[in-house]
């Protein structure tokens, strides 16, 4: 398959998950991003059209860990920036990326620190 016949399979999927789900700001959309290197959440009131919090590897200051530690790290970073605003519910939007590896790994990791979806 050509690059372009991937993107175009990805944006579709990704327009069918979004298309599904919607945050608010009581129920936020947890969105998810993943390079190959980092990954990012962002808390998102899709009736405002603003991001209430976010939580990106790059905050993290240790020894080096694998990826899905990261992830997890991250996860859990989110789950307390959603609790310090009194955020308890979120809709999980995984984007384009299937719910496997790193974006499952973060999405467990919040569930455990708290966070239902």
């Amino acid at each position: 398959m050509k690059r372009k016949e991937i993107n175009n399979i990805r944006f579709r999927r990704a327009r069918r998950t979004r298309a599904k789900i919607f945050g608010t700001k009581e129920k936020p959309r947890l969105s998810v991003y993943r390079s190959n290197k980092h990954i990012s959440v962002q808390l998102i009131d899709d009736n405002a059209f603003h991001t209430l919090a976010s939580a990106s590897s790059f905050e993290y200051k240790g020894e080096k860990i694998n990826k899905t530690e990261m992830a997890k790290f991250v996860g859990n970073l989110i789950a307390e920036k959603a609790k310090k605003l009194g955020i308890k519910e979120v809709v999980f939007d995984r984007g384009w990326y299937r719910y496997h590896g790193r974006v499952k790994a973060l999405a467990e990791a919040a569930r455990s620190a708290g966070l239902k979806f």
